[in-house]
């Protein structure tokens, strides 16, 4: 019977392992996503001109914040 306990014991110390590993990934996932979000947003409301400024096109506002979005 002891046995038993263990095993259960040992199961359920694993799932809460991995329970808290999902929930950091996703809110490591929330928290690249928000600086994507916000970066498409900042970026986009700048005129053509003030991208050609910092050397970026609009085409490139996508890949831009994928970077800034991976660094986090």
């Amino acid at each position: 019977m002891a046995a038993v306990f263990t095993t259960t014991e040992k199961t359920t110390a694993r799932n809460a392992g991995l329970f808290a590993g999902l929930l950091t990934a996703f809110a490591a996932f929330r928290a690249r996503r928000a600086v994507y979000a916000q970066t498409v947003a900042e970026l986009s409301s700048l005129t053509d001109r003030e991208l050609s400024d910092i050397g970026i096109s609009r085409p490139m506002i996508a890949s831009v914040a994928r970077e800034a979005a991976r660094q986090v």
